[in-house]
């Protein structure tokens, strides 16, 4: 049975997620009206539509820039879109000098799990399973402890993983969960090319 979903709530919607009028009402009509619920069931549509998109070519897209502590710490990053029309919207921009933001604080190494290299990750796996095995646990508790001791430590190495350093702001989700967003909101593939962070006296 659906329920009565009112113009000024389709639109509160729309304001927070930026989604299309019919998705926004599909959306609270599923959830019974809950706008939390309707915007989780909106983050789980956008990812899945943006994997799809993850094949298409991005060649247009921004450079941006923040610098951070008085200029002892600077950050570039390149975040490509498939069209100019979507590099020079506010929303794309803003996601940019986000992620630039988060770079200056949060020091990641790597943009995905792709640029790790597979020997950084095996010498890490090495420690992880001596670590794991020195604790006497059982061997198949050990390649749990393992696995969850991987993840935790790509999360602090891998920019994609990490959650944005402004909770307050994006309520604990991850680079690749805003980025995904973003390319929901735009139709478009959005890539975080590459970063470079700089910190005065530091290689």
């Amino acid at each position: 049975m659906s329920i009565a979903i009112s113009a000024q709530d389709v639109k509160a919607l729309r304001d927070r997620t930026g989604a299309g009028i019919m998705d926004a009402k599909s959306a609270l009509q599923e959830s019974g009206g809950d706008v939390d619920k309707a915007i989780d069931i909106l983050r789980v549509k956008g990812q899945a539509s943006a994997a799809r998109r993850g094949g298409r070519t991005a060649a247009e897209g921004v450079v941006s820039t923040y610098i951070h502590a008085g200029g002892k710490i600077g950050v570039l990053v390149e975040v490509d879109c498939e069209t100019d029309f979507v590099a020079r919207t506010e929303q794309f921009q803003e996601f940019a000098r986000e992620v630039a933001l988060h770079v200056a604080a949060a020091s990641p190494l790597y943009v995905s799990d792709e640029d790790v290299p597979e020997e950084d990750k095996a010498a890490e796996l090495r420690v992880l399973r001596e670590q794991a095995a020195a604790e006497g646990k059982p061997e198949h508790v050990q390649e749990k402890i393992v696995e969850g001791r991987l993840n935790k430590w790509l999360e602090q190495v891998v920019l994609l993983h990490q959650s944005h350093i402004n909770d307050e702001k994006h309520s604990g989700r991850t680079l690749e969960e805003l980025r995904a967003e973003l390319a929901a909101k735009t139709g478009e593939n959005i890539v975080v090319r590459r970063f470079a962070r700089f910190q005065v006296g530091e290689e």
